[in-house]
């Protein structure tokens, strides 16, 4: 059994590319396979592997200054749904464009997952927005949830000057996988007027774990080999198009169209056809 972490936190490292050889020398000794972007505004990390090689890890990247507090969120699998290791410094842990956006130093107001929940149960006039992608959403999201209609985060800015100038003045709770691309959402937001934003802290990972699938329908896309998890956070029969890459229900695999290792109902050339007529 494999223990899944995926943390992140927004913090002023510095020493980068001795802090990756470090990182890059515990993972290979514990044989961990992932992703860990490292960044002057901090860290995010996606890595699977024995309980106790996790543990080292842990370990050790909380005795870095800063990142002493990382409380990762956990999910288990039967397999490794990573490939390899990868340690890479990049300009941003979530790439976003846009300049002045700096969590580590001013983020929006979080809201835990217990206390969404009650606020649904209570009928509160609040406005459930989903950052991700389409790809993503189209898995499964929040029920009577706003989405932005983006292909990739950095279409977001845009994106928020198409929605209804009222959400300016509703309390709006906004949620992702697991809470990162908030960070950046919610200050671009409350920076364009928009006056009670919220975030689900943890994102759809940590409501799962905490309230399951209550006023959810649907899966959650994850970024690895499982594909999609269930609000018991156990990996589904979602698959993924090996042509377009597209996430596929168990339904959408049973298509005439879906063949695996080529193509599926989305990328089929008869969809072209049809679309020309």
């Amino acid at each position: 059994m494999f223990t899944n972490i995926a943390v992140y936190k927004f913090a002023k490292l510095d020493g980068l590319p001795e802090l990756r050889a470090r990182l890059q020398s515990v993972c290979a000794s514990c044989e961990l396979k992932g992703t860990i972007l490292l960044s002057r505004e901090g860290i995010n990390v996606f890595v699977a592997g024995t309980q106790a090689n996790i543990r080292t890890l842990l370990e050790e990247l909380r005795s870095v200054n800063g990142l002493e507090a990382l409380n990762p969120k956990e999910s288990l699998s039967e397999t490794q749904p990573f490939r390899r290791m990868l340690v890479r410094l990049k300009k941003e842990i979530i790439a976003f464009g846009v300049e002045g956006i700096d969590p580590a130093s001013k983020s929006t107001a979080k809201i835990s997952a217990q206390l969404l929940k009650e606020w649904i149960d209570e009928g509160r006039p609040i406005t459930l927005l989903d950052t991700r992608n389409n790809y993503e959403v189209r898995m499964g999201t929040f029920e009577n949830a706003v989405t932005v209609d983006v292909e990739h985060f950095r279409d977001f800015p845009a994106a928020v000057e198409k929605l209804p100038p009222e959400l300016k003045e509703r309390t709006v709770v906004m949620f992702c996988t697991g809470g990162i691309r908030c960070e950046k959402a919610g200050p671009f937001m409350e920076r364009a007027g928009f006056q009670h934003v919220y975030q689900l802290d943890g994102g759809i990972l940590k409501y799962f774990e905490e309230c399951g699938g209550s006023h959810y329908k649907g899966d959650c896309f994850v970024f690895d080999r499982r594909v999609c998890v269930d609000p018991q956070l156990r990996e589904t029969d979602a698959a993924i198009c090996f042509a377009c890459q597209m996430p596929l229900t168990e339904q959408e695999q049973r298509h005439p169209h879906y063949s695996v290792g080529a193509t599926c109902p989305f990328c089929h050339p008869s969809r072209d056809e049809s679309q020309q007529q």
